[in-house]
């Protein structure tokens, strides 16, 4: 059997894609808007070789398989069968096909890393972060725009720009805080600072944020000295479990829990408790698993391989009772995933658009790393395989929590045009 045949057959002949093959073979139908190109036995052997996801990140990334149409939607077919994964039965089907000579072994793309060292070390931690974020200021300005949020914006309605919904994020946080003129707050894993820079500007409020990674710390510190904001607002280069400050009235925690591994998650909250003065609290916003059932930990794939290394995906419940647990009353929690996957659309829209610039910049295997990361991530958010929750806690003094009888930040910005204030 030709290898387009095979590879249709495999997924089922029912994704509607137009397989071709480095040995002339074509196989789907040839009006089809996608098309998938094995261009050489490099790609088929890592196909072939890796258990799940990886092979296809192999080979994408490596530019020994091309996607020709939208990649969002070719991703979204291939793992409606068999959830993407190849089965053991199908890829010996596969390799009788093809030749047992596609198990002679390949090395992995230069772009693919195992991180060494005690899993969550602050060595180790350190290293992982800036595999991601030390990348290019430039780079991510150009994914992200110019809040350089690189988490879930919060869509105020379906016609919101990208700033606006990342404008509309920082602001919940914000009242979700009940943050006030001459409050502080802790914003750890705070990225560039747009957090920062959101509630030092339009709140009044004296921020600290933390990030392990140089470039961030950087980028954050200008951004700061360029609003005018240094006498109240500061970007540290800085372990979270290094903060020496206590007494803050409230603390943001925005995409860093993935990062905190969920053997650490206890020690993690009662930190933060620590960190916290009578009342304050706490805002935590990451990605999560949608149950507690799959394994939170994402070894041996593409996100872990390179994206995230040493990431960790955990029940919203889990979080949920962890945060009960290390002394926090839970008063509020919500799901974004829907936001999500049109934030990863925009990203999307940003890359593209910058397309031949990023890869100038970063390299054409790390781009490509990117736009795979971010169509993938998109249809997870999408087909609920992954959620984002924010869910707020509060450190109560004698029983008492200092927050209002019922929820006090919406709607949003009652009277304000976030429009107006998103474009100052």
């Amino acid at each position: 059997m030709q290898l387009a045949q095979a590879f249709d057959q495999v997924t089922g002949a029912q994704t509607g894609i137009d397989f071709r093959a480095y040995d002339g073979s074509r196989s789907g139908p040839p009006d089809a808007t996608i098309r998938v190109e094995l261009l050489s036995p490099r790609a088929l052997r890592y196909l072939v070789q890796a258990r799940n996801e990886l092979g296809l990140a192999r080979a994408y990334v490596s530019a020994e398989l091309e996607v020709h149409g939208d990649l969002h939607e070719a991703l979204r077919r291939l793992w409606r069968v068999n959830e993407g994964l190849l089965p053991w039965a199908e890829r010996l089907r596969l390799l009788r096909s093809v030749g047992w000579g596609a198990l002679r072994p390949v090395d992995p793309p230069p772009q693919e890393i195992r991180p060494r060292g005690r899993r969550h070390s602050k060595r180790r931690d350190a290293a992982a972060v800036s595999h991601h974020y030390d990348v290019s200021n430039r780079f991510y300005e150009w994914l992200l725009g110019a809040s350089m949020a690189y988490t879930c914006a919060v869509y105020p309605d379906p016609d919101a720009t990208l700033e606006e919904a990342q404008f509309e994020k920082h602001d919940l946080v914000c009242r979700k805080l009940g943050l006030r003129p001459g409050m502080r707050l802790l914003d750890v894993g705070c990225g560039w600072g747009g957090m920062v820079l959101h509630a030092a500007e339009h709140y009044g409020v004296e921020v600290l944020g933390v990030t392990l990674s140089r470039q961030q710390a950087e980028g954050g510190q200008r951004a700061i000295a360029s609003a005018g904001l240094s006498s109240r607002a500061e970007v540290r280069e800085l372990d979270y479990r290094d903060v020496s400050e206590g007494d803050f009235d409230a603390i943001a925690s925005i995409g860093l829990t993935e990062h905190v591994g969920k053997a650490q998650l206890p020690s993690y909250f009662a930190f933060l408790h620590g960190k916290l003065a009578p009342r304050g609290r706490l805002l935590n916003h990451c990605i999560t698993r949608p149950d507690d059932r799959q394994p939170v930990q994402l070894r041996a794939g593409f996100i872990d391989r390179y994206v995230f290394p040493d990431g960790e995906f955990i029940g919203p419940g889990h979080i949920i009772s962890t945060m009960h647990d290390a002394g926090f009353e839970l008063r509020h929690e919500e799901n974004l995933r829907e936001h999500y996957a049109r934030t990863l659309a925009a990203w999307e829209d940003n890359l593209n658009a910058h397309w031949d610039a990023a890869v100038a910049e970063i390299g054409e295997g790390r781009a490509r790393v990117w736009r795979l990361y971010l169509a993938g991530s998109r249809v997870s958010f999408e087909d609920d395989r992954i959620e984002l929750h924010q869910v707020l806690g509060v450190k109560t003094e004698g029983g008492e929590a200092g927050m209002a009888l019922r929820p006090d930040w919406e709607p949003a910005g009652k009277g304000t045009d976030l429009r107006e204030l998103a474009g100052r």
